[in-house]
């Protein structure tokens, strides 16, 4: 069987669905299922090198992330007929059509995976892109509508998705997601990063790594710390992640007003080594997000042998819960705070614990090669 994913771009500064993308056909290909990607990027993005599946960098992106290209229209009306289906990763965008209209002049069949960009809390959130999608949504549904299916990462994704606009006819189908197992030296994933920061030797931390955008609550969780810092002196905070929208100064001025500067360490985007490094040797990982439909950090986190503290907004969070695996609140300043505070007073013994329950909660629930089963049998 053969395969083809559609996304945008397979950076890794845009967050979960690439990386998502890059697990799913390494996992595909554990089963015997032979993947490609098209994406919209430089053939010479350096992202792009040393990827174990055959990757069409079409290099043609306009109208910033809508990505209008004539270019993969024709790559897709080309080549759809080679595979045996088409999962289409992410909506509102350009591809979507191209995908649509391909799979229809093909024969074939499609998927989309929305990657959480249903979801409700946008359009209160930004109430000007939301009247834009309303008026999009007539050429965005038929792509739902005539999908094989529609795939959500959880229940809850699936559910909130059918709230956001009308109408909403399509075949919605959950599936398992998760991440490959991780590899590598744990010790010297763990001298990598403390190398790149060494102020953080012989220091206690809470992770944060993501993209720095409000909606990762990443301020909620800066302002929480100022607020516990002097009470619990011994503990510092790693804020990691690319910069889309110019947070991160302000963060850091926040930080350096209450004389936190050095407390704070802002080591940006962490990859391979660097990555598996920060969660190892951290205390806990902390997502106070405000919309997460699955958030494949959590999962790494978990992987690592790392608890998790969420928001209530991670959809995945009744299952750190129900493994002991972690704490959950409010995505508000007081929920964080709440958040960190348990944490930071909780007994040792019972931090090992949660520890001890994260990787458990990882094997049992989140293996990607799931989701790649998952897909296969839609296309069989």
């Amino acid at each position: 069987m053969k395969i083809l994913h559609v996304i945008g771009s397979l950076s890794p500064a845009d967050g979960g669905p690439p990386e998502a993308v890059r697990q799913l056909a390494r996992a595909s290909l554990s089963i015997g299922v032979e993947v490609e990607v098209a994406c919209q990027d430089s053939p010479d993005a350096p992202f792009l090198s040393g990827l174990t599946f055959p990757v069409h960098a079409l290099g043609q992106r306009w109208l910033g992330r809508f990505g209008l290209s004539p270019r993969l229209w024709r790559w897709l009306h080309q080549n759809a007929s080679r595979f045996d289906g088409i999962v289409m990763n992410g909506i509102w965008v350009f591809p979507d059509v191209a995908v649509r209209a391909a799979a229809r002049h093909s024969g074939k069949p499609y998927a989309v995976f929305p990657h959480g960009a249903l979801d409700p809390w946008f359009n209160k959130k930004y109430p000007l892109k939301h009247l834009k999608k309303l008026l999009y949504w007539p050429f965005q549904y038929p792509v739902l509508r005539d999908a094989r299916a529609v795939l959500f990462t959880t229940a809850t994704e699936r559910d909130l998705a059918s709230t956001s606009f009308r109408p909403n006819r399509w075949n919605s189908l959950p599936v398992s997601y998760g991440i490959s197992e991780p590899g590598g030296d744990p010790a010297l994933q763990i001298e990598t990063f403390l190398s790149s920061v060494p102020q953080l030797r012989d220091r206690r931390y809470l992770l944060f790594m993501s993209r720095l955008h409000e909606k990762k609550g990443c301020d909620l969780l800066l302002h929480a710390f100022t607020r516990l810092a002097a009470e619990f002196p011994q503990i510092d905070l790693v804020m990691a992640g690319p910069d889309q929208v110019g947070l991160q100064a302000k963060l850091q001025q926040i930080a350096a007003e209450k004389g936190l500067g050095p407390r704070v360490h802002w080591p940006g985007m962490l990859t391979g080594d660097r990555k598996w490094g920060a969660l190892r040797a951290a205390d806990a990982f902390v997502l106070p997000s405000h919309q997460e439909n699955f958030g494949i950090v959590v999962a790494e986190s978990l992987a690592a042998g790392r608890p998790v503290l969420s928001s209530n907004q991670v959809n995945i969070w009744p299952d750190i819960v129900a493994d002991g695996a972690g704490f959950v609140d409010d995505d508000t300043l007081a929920g964080t705070e709440r958040l960190l505070r348990r944490w930071l007073e909780l007994p040792k013994a019972e931090q090992d614990a949660a520890a001890a329950h994260a990787y458990p909660c990882f094997a049992a629930r989140y293996s990607m090669k799931n989701a790649a089963l998952a897909i296969r049998q839609l296309f069989e």
